[in-house]
C-alpha cells in the first residue's frame, strides 16, 4: 500500500475559519507494499473471528450458567462485551483497508471510530478497576465479599464505568470538529486516534494536548494507580497466609486478570509515551497502537476461558457434545 498525498476536498465554514477535509486517508503499516498488506489481512481476520467468536461464547456460558452469576464473571462478561464492540469498530475496517487498498474514511465516520475507541478503552480501563478491586475483597476480606459486592452493586459499577467512559471523552470529536485542517489529510494507522487526527490539524491545539493528557491522566491513569495498589494490598495479604497452598491458589485467582491488565495498560503507557515525545508518526507508533486495540481481545477469552475452569469445562461439554 504506497503511501500517497492526493488532494483531498475541503468542506469549508460559511464564515471561512474552518477547513475540515470530506475525507481522511488512512494507512496501514508504514514501509509495506500492497502484498504485503493483502496477506496480513487473513491473519487480521482470523484474530476477529477468535476475537468475536471467544468473546460471545464468554458472554453466552456467563449468562446460561447461573452459578457464574458472580462479581468476577458478571465483571467479565462487561469486559467480553466491550471487547466485542471494540474491535468490531476497529477490526472490520483493517481488513478492508489491506483486502482492496481503499483508504479513504469520510470525516464524521471518522470521528465517531475514534470517539468509540477512546470510550470503548476508556470503559474497559474501569471494568479491569473493579476486577482488582473484588479480587482485592475476596482475598482481603472474603467474609465480606457477598455483603460488599451485591448484584445491584455490580451493575451501579457497570452503569458508572459506561457513563464515565462516554462523558469524558464525548468532548473530542467536537474539539476536533474546531480544528482547521489544511495539511495532509493522511492518517498514519489503520484506525483514527485523536493524537493522530489532531496533529494533522494547522491551527492551535493546545486545548486539545491539555484536555487529552487531563483525561488520559484523571481516567487511564487513576485507574492504573488504583489496580497497582489493590494488588500491593492483595500481595501482603497472600504473603501472610500461613499455608504456601492456600496463598498460591489465593494469588491463581488473580493470573487471569493480571494478564488482561498487563495486555491492556503496558501497550497503552507505551503508546502514550512516544505521542507525548512528539515528532512524526513512525513504526513504532503504528505498531504499538496496533497491539494495544487489536491484542486485548483476542488475548482476553483465551486467558480466561484457558484459566477459569468453570467457562473451561462448559466449552470443552460443548465440543464434546457437538462431536457425539
Amino acid at each position: 500500500m504506497q503511501i500517497l498525498q492526493p488532494l483531498v476536498p475541503l468542506i469549508t465554514a460559511p464564515n471561512g475559519s474552518l477547513a475540515h477535509p470530506v475525507h481522511f486517508l488512512l494507512v496501514g503499516i508504514p514501509g509495506l507494499g500492497p502484498n504485503v498488506h493483502f496477506w496480513l489481512a487473513f491473519p487480521l481476520c482470523f484474530m476477529y473471528a477468535v476475537a468475536t467468536l471467544g468473546n460471545l461464547a464468554i458472554i453466552f456460558i456467563i449468562r446460561v450458567e447461573r452459578r457464574l452469576h458472580e462479581p468476577m464473571y458478571l465483571f467479565l462478561a462487561m469486559l467480553s462485551t466491550i471487547d466485542l464492540v471494540l474491535s468490531s469498530v476497529t477490526m472490520p475496517k483493517m481488513a478492508s483497508l489491506f483486502l482492496t487498498g481503499t483508504q479513504e474514511i469520510e470525516f464524521n465516520i471518522c470521528l465517531t471510530q475514534m470517539f468509540l475507541i477512546h470510550a470503548l478503552s476508556a470503559m474497559e480501563s474501569a471494568v479491569l478497576l473493579a476486577m482488582a478491586f473484588d479480587r482485592f475483597v475476596a482475598i482481603c476480606y472474603p467474609l465480606r465479599h457477598a455483603s460488599v459486592l451485591t448484584g445491584p452493586t455490580v451493575a451501579k459499577i457497570g452503569l458508572a464505568s459506561l457513563a464515565r467512559g462516554f462523558v469524558f471523552f464525548f468532548p473530542l470529536p467536537f474539539l476536533l470538529k474546531r480544528l482547521s485542517y489544511c495539511r495532509t489529510h493522511t492518517v498514519t494507522h489503520s484506525f483514527c486516534l485523536h493524537q493522530d487526527i489532531m496533529k494533522l490539524s494547522c491551527t492551535d491545539t493546545k486545548v486539545n494536548v491539555v484536555y487529552g493528557l487531563f483525561i488520559i491522566l484523571s481516567v487511564m491513569g487513576v485507574d492504573s494507580l488504583f489496580i497497582g495498589f489493590s494488588y500491593i494490598l492483595i500481595l501482603r495479604a497472600v504473603l501472610e497466609l500461613s499455608s504456601r497452598g492456600a496463598a498460591l491458589k489465593a494469588f491463581n485467582t488473580c493470573i487471569s486478570h493480571l494478564c488482561a491488565v498487563l495486555v491492556f495498560y503496558v501497550p497503552l503507557i507505551g503508546l502514550s509515551v512516544v505521542h507525548r515525545l512528539g515528532g512524526p508518526t513512525s513504526l513504532v507508533h503504528v505498531v504499538m497502537a496496533n497491539i494495544y486495540l487489536l491484542l486485548p481481545p483476542v488475548v482476553n477469552p483465551i486467558v480466561y476461558g484457558a484459566k477459569t475452569k468453570e467457562i473451561r469445562s462448559r466449552v470443552i461439554g460443548m465440543f464434546s457434545q457437538n462431536g457425539r
